[in-house]
């Protein structure tokens, strides 16, 4: 498993890294929408949305939001963005108290399928918002999908090295303190490498830091709670499109989480 997730890993970083760096704004908005997309459409079943045609009704709305963001990012990006870092202060709450089986009621499809539009939508508009940022707007970007990466490679290592004491044993039993641990040290030497590369210096430097740790603490919390949701609809993944990697959702709930307090973090520095 663990040579398939590396060769799989092997293909999708390059792909991602040119996505990043190579097109414009506009159309890296647009390839991101389409895997935020299935994304979402991955979300709505774990939600509990069995029905083909509800399904494909609410992936038609969210095409139309997503073109509605685009047409008036400029207006909405900072109260979206903040928003979604409100939510994932929100989610931990939630974590606490919803995880248990869910009941599958139209009640807790509803809830789970507003937190889904909560996830995803700020997260783009964030991504957006990051990339279209002068100067070094693509590099900036690259550097937050670099924090996550790394951090999620630290905490498998530590985890698996040190990891005795469970971080949140009834979401997800494999996670440990020890993993937690490792994500934040990885994350936080990729910001300070990343940042200094774009001259980034002094206090600047040292915000950028504390700015790593919370959004590898909020990609933490994205994880688990995509792990929720794969307990309540009792799946191992959320997709099968990656060898290893599972679904789409699999590789991006982490992202979903980081990207709006790393795009608040950047404004709040004046990076």
């Amino acid at each position: 498993m663990l040579l398939q997730r590396v060769l799989t890993a092997l293909i999708l970083a390059p792909l991602a890294i040119a996505i990043v760096l190579w097109p414009p704004t506009a159309i890296f908005a647009l390839l991101c929408a389409v895997a935020f997309l299935a994304a979402w459409w991955e979300w709505a079943q774990l939600s509990g949305l069995k029905n083909r045609a509800a399904s494909i009704v609410l992936l038609l709305a969210a095409v139309a939001v997503f073109g509605l963001l685009w047409w008036g990012h400029a207006a909405v990006e900072i109260p979206l963005v903040l928003l979604g870092v409100a939510w994932w202060a929100v989610a931990c709450l939630w974590l606490r108290h919803f995880a248990f089986a869910a009941a599958p009621t139209s009640e807790n499809r509803a809830l789970k399928l507003m937190a889904g539009a909560l996830i995803i939508f700020p997260a783009w508009i964030a991504l957006v918002a990051i990339h279209d940022r002068e100067p070094h707007g693509h590099w900036w970007t690259l550097l937050a999908l670099l924090i996550v990466w790394s951090a999620d490679i630290g905490a498998y290592f530590s985890g698996r090295t040190f990891g005795k004491r469970k971080l949140a044993p009834q979401v997800s039993p494999g996670k440990t303190w020890a993993g937690a641990y490792g994500a934040l040290v990885a994350g936080t030497v990729v910001a300070v490498i990343g940042g200094w590369l774009l001259d980034v210096r002094g206090a600047s430097l040292v915000g950028l830091a504390v700015l790593a740790c919370l959004t590898v603490a909020a990609s933490i919390v994205g994880d688990l709670i995509e792990s929720l949701m794969k307990r309540h609809a009792k799946v191992k993944d959320s997709g099968t499109i990656f060898p290893g990697h599972g679904g789409l959702l699999d590789r991006l709930d982490s992202v979903f989480a980081a990207l709006p307090v790393f795009a608040a973090g950047l404004w709040l520095l004046g990076l």
